[in-house]
């Protein structure tokens, strides 16, 4: 008796704390998010039904409930094969350890259970009592990791210090990876990005009550991440829920995949590694019962095949062309060329040396240490071409774009003497997390750094067709000579401003990294 009276008075304290909110799913109750007391953050809200049993290799459920949930922990790792600890020539003391959190090997826990996300918002604005408060845009934010790896229990994407300096909503998603997001099975694909739309419009349902404006939501990626939301403005022309969309280092042009055979081959393979072998309907009803772990580590064992570059690997489990979230490579082209896609400000950007991430994989799998010439197609590939492709696609359409190109490179945050500005060091400047990563303090050029791209990723989040124009000074891409967007040149704290030619001279005769293995 007196526990359930304990437990109702934190619920009422909870409550009139402005800590409790109201949502489809019941009342969610967060917290004060550590060390910083004007945040509150609700982690681990289920958004969708477990994927388990029937629902194992199934479009994402929504998740119906109304019981009371505290949201005081992160959800479970989606299922995922972290890379192994590389002796990488040159590492620097904090890099394995960077690596590890990129990469999902931390060893936090795993589960077929794992479709939740997190939100992190100031603390004034979770009263749930929306009438008279500004309300917040918001971040959406997806991890990048080749849809293979990519987790949310990671200081990476701990949202609290953006909420902390801006005022905005950030939320984080985990979503469903390698063959239980991207199967191959003719019958089911693309799992992983249906539950990143189940997650938004469970963000728009709800995320008013969290100080969120549902109308200024942003959708915002890295790498396969970057993929992700450059898709998804192709998969919902006429409804994408979103005004903005943010990619990093990666959209729709940028990595090669396997042909839809390839992809079936490799489901094949796992179900015959697991003994599920036999008539269409009996194999799914087999892998349904299969342990999860028996398939994980079955589709683990199948290793990424190669690519035109040295420094890209195709991983076996992939978005597949189904003609409705996903097209072929060449249908893309005729999309973007006839502008169908939804015609929302996006911004694109890269880092200066994206290499200085890749070469450490391609060196754990191959000893391989690429030289530049293999650099340079790389970069100009996978990066900088399908950024100039399309922001002249939205430009030739209206659509307000800007581009820029990240340079900093931060003692804190280095894997080795030439590493420099590569891939996913820049989200350290969105997220401000980069000390609880690395371990080590920041310097004050790179916290000034951190608040000005904070800043603009406010201004564009909460108004993105002129944000950035209007507070900052950057210009739309196109609308002037320079209207490339440098940040952290030679580690200052200001931007500058290039012409892209400077940068994408060479685009003419680059086949850009997802037309590469295009049959």
């Amino acid at each position: 008796m007196l526990s359930i009276v304990v437990s109702s008075l934190l619920t009422l304290f909870a409550t009139a704390s402005g800590l409790t909110v109201k949502t489809t799913n019941g009342p969610i109750t967060g917290h004060i998010a550590p060390g910083k007391p004007n945040v509150v953050e609700y982690l681990g809200i289920p958004y969708a039904k477990p994927p388990i049993g029937e629902l194992r290799f199934a479009a994402p459920q929504r998740f119906v409930g109304s019981d009371a949930y505290e949201a005081a922990n992160y959800g479970y790792d989606c299922p995922l094969t972290p890379s192994k600890p590389v002796d990488y020539p040159g590492f620097t003391p904090q890099a394995q350890r960077i690596v590890d959190y990129f990469g999902s090997a931390k060893g936090t826990p795993q589960s077929e259970d794992c479709l939740t996300l997190n939100i992190w918002t100031s603390s004034k604005s979770t009263s749930g009592q929306t009438g008279n408060l500004l309300l917040q845009p918001v971040i959406v934010f997806f991890a990048g990791g080749r849809f293979t790896v990519g987790n949310t229990n990671n200081p990476f994407y701990n949202g609290k210090y953006f909420a902390d300096a801006q005022d905005i909503v950030v939320v984080t998603v985990n979503y469903r990876l390698n063959i239980f997001g991207f199967p191959g099975a003719s019958e089911v694909q693309n799992l992983g990005l249906r539950d990143q739309r189940v997650a938004v419009e469970w963000i728009r349902a709800n995320i008013a009550q969290f100080g969120g404006d549902a109308t200024k939501i942003t959708l915002m990626g890295q790498s396969s991440g970057g993929a992700s939301v450059d898709y998804w403005a192709y998969a919902y022309p006429k409804d994408p829920i979103v005004h903005a969309i943010i990619a990093h280092s990666g959209n729709a042009f940028s990595f090669p995949s396997n042909t839809r055979a390839v992809q079936e081959a490799n489901w094949n393979t796992v179900v015959t590694a697991v003994n599920c072998s036999g008539p269409p309907p009996e194999i799914m009803k087999c892998m349904r019962k299969t342990d999860w772990q028996a398939i994980k580590a079955a589709a683990a064992a199948i290793r990424p095949a190669k690519s035109n570059s040295v420094l890209r690997g195709i991983p076996p489990f992939w978005p597949t062309p189904d003609n409705e979230i996903v097209f072929s490579e060449y249908e893309y082209v005729a999309l973007t060329g006839n502008g169908t896609f939804a015609k929302i400000p996006i911004m694109f950007g890269s880092t200066e040396n994206e290499n200085g991430y890749y070469q450490i994989p391609t060196f754990a799998s191959s000893g391989i240490i690429p030289t530049q010439e293999q650099i340079t197609e790389f970069l100009l590939s996978t990066f900088t071409c399908p950024v100039s492709y399309q922001a002249n696609a939205r430009k030739q359409h209206g659509v307000a774009a800007y581009i820029f190109r990240y340079f900093g490179d931060w003692e804190n945050t280095r894997l080795f003497p030439t590493s420099g500005a590569y891939h996913g060091v820049d989200l350290h400047m969105i997220f401000g997390a980069s000390e609880d990563v690395s371990g080590i303090s920041t310097s004050a050029e790179q916290r000034e750094l951190t608040r000005l791209m904070q800043k603009a990723w406010y201004a564009f989040a909460n108004d993105p067709q002129d944000g950035l124009s209007k507070y900052l000074g950057w210009p739309r891409y196109g609308e002037e000579e320079k209207s490339l967007v440098l940040l952290g040149v030679n580690n200052t704290t200001t931007a500058r401003f290039a012409n892209s030619k400077d940068y994408d001279g060479g685009c003419e005769a680059i086949t850009m990294g997802a037309l590469a293995t295009a049959e």
